[in-house]
């Protein structure tokens, strides 16, 4: 019976879904990226969640900013949620990427004006983006794992 009770919970453990952010965690967010309180995210502020919204293959509506009510429900759908960079990233494999998609991720990452990409030998979008104000190097691979080198 023990074994059955900790086999159960082993697997009810591994296959719950993570939760979805919250209504206070949403509201926050949004608190924070609406730094002008004009009730969009556009231009340089709302860069970094349109680029997460693009690489997530969200619609965004026909403007190009994101009012409040769309932000929530892409908050809540768990799409702002930055996913963790696998280990040995970059990897080396066959990129389907754009170089448009590429930046998406940079810009999706947190990082700023990413500058022309150029795909290498091993399938992996090299480049540059800004970071607090400094030039950094950045690699995205084919798995959109991007990486500050």
């Amino acid at each position: 019976m023990r074994t059955i009770l900790i086999s159960l919970a082993v697997t009810f453990s591994v296959s719950m879904p993570a939760m979805a952010m919250t209504d206070a965690e949403c509201r926050s967010m949004w608190t924070q990226a609406d730094a002008n309180k004009d009730g969009v995210l556009g231009g340089t502020e709302g860069d970094h969640y349109m680029a997460m919204m693009r690489v997530a293959n969200k619609p965004m509506g026909s403007d190009a900013a994101i009012n409040e009510a769309i932000f929530n429900e892409n908050c809540k759908s768990d799409v702002f949620k930055m996913s963790a960079v696998e280990a040995g990233a970059p990897l080396e494999g066959a990129n389907s990427f754009t170089e448009t998609q590429a930046k998406d991720r940079v810009v999706a990452n947190g990082l700023a004006m990413p500058a022309t990409m150029a795909k290498d030998d091993k399938g992996i979008w090299r480049g540059t983006a800004m970071k607090d104000g400094k030039n950094v190097n950045v690699a995205v691979d084919f798995k959109g794992n991007v990486v500050i080198q």
